[in-house]
């Protein structure tokens, strides 16, 4: 009842026979590869981007040296010098 059944891939290829034309269906999937193609990897280098700013977040070696040297600060007064 809600499957798809052979019936309706044969529809689909008809009408896409009928939409494009027999000898344009070569060129027409192609383009598509080729879209795809693009599509994934975009979506892959968006994946890259979103877990080298996670990394960031979660504390590498440039958020540790920006608290090494904060916490060097609080340990000096207003004029630079150590406190005591």
């Amino acid at each position: 009842m809600g499957g798809i059944k052979l019936w309706h891939i044969v529809v689909l290829i008809i009408a896409f026979v009928v939409l494009f034309g027999w000898k344009n269906l070569p060129s027409a999937a192609r383009s598509l590869g080729e879209s795809m193609r693009v599509f994934k990897s975009e979506v892959d280098q968006m994946k890259d981007d979103s877990a080298a700013r996670k990394d960031k977040d979660k504390g590498g070696p440039e958020d540790t040296a920006h608290e090494e040297y904060r916490r060097l600060d609080e340990g000096r007064g207003d004029d630079g010098a150590p406190r005591a």
